[in-house]
């Protein structure tokens, strides 16, 4: 890097929302149009004609489980693996062929990647060329105050949390002023509450200094925290993207059902708003025709005691802030998740009542 880096703004964007979550991309900053890779080794392509956009200041999520391409797209797009067909752009300039350094985009990492026997400040400074020692060291301590690791520049790695570590990393990204930062299941070496706190100082750190990032991973519940948007990925393909919202209320496929959240997958027989189903007529969150497979999220139905009634409740598992219950129907099994108030038992005959739209999928 010749030039100095430039220094963060901590504005919000103007078009998120209070809570920071942008709908749509604003302006197209990374543009990813069909990119292809194969590897000798497996079958088929491991990425195949992805294509996305990522907008100022968007957090987007690859979701998906091992092996569907994710982590190879993140590689691709940071330079670390050459795309067999494909462009990538880069602010409207086509960074295709350069190398990771030419990029100016800014990484965090699954293990940090933090250097062992590099105090805490100079892992921050390493990547502030073109400036002077003073001028970097200015520039790491701004850093760390705004990680909220003020004071603890002298500390080496090992002598901090994981928490604090990952935060490090992210300080060490921000410091040379990227637009945009790839983050690599970065929380995945954290334990559940640290990973939960975490994840929200991340978000916080990147919406207030304005860098744009792509989040590779498989957790569902973290795309969901994280994301102004996510790319659900299978086989190498994306499925869906849209919004969190978008994606768990409005499924497009059984996959994405099944992934985002949970759902119990019902059959009937569509007529515009309607569908016919071992349940009743349900009304749908769109119009369709014929022969459907419909999507019903496990909160959408209500277990209502019945002595006679014609399913039967095989588990249950008490979480706290609700109930998850595994009922049976015939050969059906359905869950079902309600609040912490209901009780019911094991063994206990019921009847399931679905009180709200099933969504149809393609």
């Amino acid at each position: 890097m010749n030039e100095r880096p430039k220094i963060l703004s901590f504005r919000m964007p103007a078009d998120a929302s209070p809570l920071g979550f942008r709908q749509r991309p604003a302006k197209p900053l990374l543009e990813v149009e069909r990119l292809r890779k194969t590897f000798d080794h497996a079958q088929g392509a491991a990425v195949e004609r992805v294509s996305l956009s990522l907008g100022e200041g968007e957090l987007l999520a690859l979701l998906g489980p091992s092996g569907c391409g994710k982590t190879t797209t993140l590689r691709m797009i940071g330079g670390f693996e050459a795309p067999d067909e494909g462009r990538i752009r880069l602010d409207g300039r086509d960074i295709t062929g350069l190398p990771p350094e030419a990029r100016g985009i800014g990484f965090v990492f699954q293990d940090y990647a933090l250097f062992p026997h590099l105090d805490v400040l100079e892992n921050v400074k390493f990547g502030l060329r073109g400036m002077s020692r003073a001028q970097a060291t200015a520039r790491a301590e701004e850093m760390l105050r705004l990680v909220g690791l003020e004071g603890l520049g002298l500390r080496k790695p090992h002598q901090l949390s994981g928490g604090q570590q990952q935060r490090v990393a992210l300080a060490r990204s921000l410091a040379v002023a990227p637009r945009l930062i790839l983050l690599d299941e970065p929380f995945s070496n954290l334990d559940a509450k640290m990973r939960v706190e975490t994840r929200q100082e991340v978000r916080k750190l990147l919406k207030s200094s304005g860098s744009a990032g792509i989040l590779v991973t498989h957790d569902q519940e973290e795309a969901l925290a994280l994301a102004d948007r996510i790319a659900v990925m299978d086989a190498g393909r994306v499925v869906q993207i849209g919004t969190p919202d978008e994606l768990y209320r409005n499924p497009a496929t059984e996959f994405v059902a099944n992934f985002i959240g949970r759902s119990n997958i019902l059959t009937g027989t569509a007529s515009g708003m309607n569908a016919d189903t071992a349940f009743g007529n349900l009304p749908l969150s769109r119009a369709a025709n014929g022969a459907v497979t419909l999507a019903v999220r496990p909160e959408q139905i209500m277990l209502e005691p019945n002595p006679n009634g014609p399913a039967v409740i095989t588990g249950r598992e008490f979480r706290g802030h609700d109930q998850i219950y595994w009922v049976q129907e015939g050969e059906r099994c359905m869950i079902v998740i309600s609040g912490p108030g209901a009780q019911h038992e094991i063994g206990q005959r019921v009847s399931l009542r679905i009180c709200d739209c099933v969504v149809p999928l393609a």
